[in-house]
């Protein structure tokens, strides 16, 4: 019994070995492929430089969409189809911010908020008063609010190693100071942009109103935001703003979907990103980069002929940036049709060097997937200890699915977020590509796993 069991020992260890080795292995050819091969650079450079951004709702995203489609198709899709979704269509127009001090009127560089009301093309004046934290408004009476301007000055704190950390804590300003502000009677709401950057480049981004009282809100760069703050420290400013964006209703939009089908059953693991960006930049991080790389999963697959047991479906969400559209469409359709999802990961943190992958889900499945860490450290895969997962996932998540999210070095990121610095330009070749080749590895992993 004693020598039955030793061997037993040592055929599971064996056996063990085997399966690391034969995963190591695939792992070098996934690498190989994609290093020396990939496609999703040329494809980028495509869709950044011959389309551009890709606001929900607008001409360029509709461009985007039979983009995606044909790109799916020439990466060996099985199936590529169009998921119907209803978008907000927000339009941004003309607009401008002036502030007069020392009775010189002075423009400032700035952005209106993604889904911000306007001013209907009128001049809106008034007093800047400055708050530098949201306990420091709290103390505000109406009667000191009433018909200013709000200026939050709270700065992306640079004490975080993780940015994204930086930017969830100083994120409430941008969704909410317009709300805040009118419920005291103010005017208009100033941001200082969510930026890691020292620059004076003004980042949009997503707001929401709470009620039906809608007054603008707009953000600025660092720069301006504190030269601004230096001036109302001795000085009583005046701020003009003069702006015509505005939600012009809804339209009929698609999310793109292509899938290669399973050897075994229809149960489906899902890859993506978000086809949609702000109009402004070209949308080459957020969320470009995303999308060629899930692309380049489908593309390698097919070429390196790995047979994969379930279906492997790369999902190209519309209108994450101002509503979650495409995300919230595609898990209710999942649940209608009662689609079995075993996971679904997406990358949507830029196109930078992947350093690990975000985990939300049961312990059980999270500490199987740390398991096949070591298989990722020679492809600088580390960090497995997060707990999120992308936006357009939440949906999944909330049927139970087991989601995830690509982690790239988040350092450079939220320099150029939301911003006209998101560009081309500003993606390295095989950052972006070992980003698709470790989403590769995880789906193939999953799939031969799970």
């Amino acid at each position: 019994m004693k020598k039955i069991l030793t061997c037993s020992i040592i055929f599971l260890s064996l056996n063990i070995f085997s399966q690391t080795k034969e995963d190591s292995v695939q792992f070098a050819k996934i690498s190989r492929e994609i290093l020396n091969n990939g496609k999703a650079y040329t494809e980028l450079r495509d869709l950044t430089k011959n389309i551009g951004h890709r606001l929900s709702g607008s001409e360029s995203y509709e461009k985007a969409v039979q983009w995606a489609a044909q790109e799916l198709r020439n990466a060996g899709a099985d199936k590529v189809w169009l998921q119907e979704v209803m978008v907000p269509v927000w339009v941004r127009g003309k607009e401008s911010l002036q502030i007069k001090s020392a009775g010189k009127w002075t423009s400032l560089k700035m952005l209106s908020l993604g889904n911000s009301e306007g001013t209907g093309g009128k001049d809106v004046t008034g007093e800047i008063i400055m708050v530098k934290s949201m306990e420091e408004y709290d103390k505000l009476t109406p009667e000191q609010v009433k018909d200013k301007i709000v200026f939050f000055n709270y700065p992306f704190s640079q004490s975080f190693v993780e940015t994204f950390k930086g930017y969830s804590d100083a994120s409430k300003y941008r969704t909410t100071a317009a709300s805040l502000t009118a419920k005291k009677g103010g005017k208009f709401a100033i941001i200082r942009s969510l930026s890691s950057a020292f620059d004076d480049v003004p980042h949009t981004g997503g707001m929401r109103y709470s009620d039906d009282h809608k007054i603008p809100a707009v953000a600025i760069g660092n720069t301006t935001a504190d030269e601004l703050a230096e001036l109302l420290v001795s000085k009583k400013i005046t701020a003009k703003l003069n702006s015509n964006c505005g939600i012009k209703g809804e339209k009929l939009s698609h999310s793109v979907i292509g899938e290669i089908t399973g050897k075994k059953d229809s149960q489906v693991i899902v890859v993506g990103g978000h086809l949609d960006s702000w109009d402004v930049g070209e949308g080459a991080h957020d969320d470009g980069a995303g999308i060629v790389q899930s692309i380049e999963v489908i593309r390698t697959f097919k070429k390196l002929e790995i047979r994969n047991s379930h279906t492997i479906r790369v999902v190209c969400f519309a209108n994450e940036e101002n509503g979650v559209k495409g995300g919230i469409q595609y898990g209710k359709a999942a649940k209608e049709n009662n689609e079995k999802h075993l996971f679904a990961i997406e990358t949507d943190a830029g196109g930078f060097s992947p350093r690990g992958i975000s985990l939300n889900m049961e312990e059980v499945q999270r500490k199987k997937i740390q398991s096949w860490s070591e298989l990722f450290l020679p492809y600088g895969i580390y960090d497995f200890t997060g707990n999120f997962s992308g936006t357009d996932l939440y949906p999944l998540h909330d049927m139970g699915v087991p989601t995830a999210e690509l982690v790239p070095d988040s350092q450079r990121y939220f320099d150029i977020h939301h911003t006209e610095e998101d560009t081309f330009e500003k993606v390295n070749r095989r950052e972006l590509l070992l980003g698709a080749s470790a989403l590769t590895q995880i789906l193939y992993m999953v799939d031969k796993n799970w």
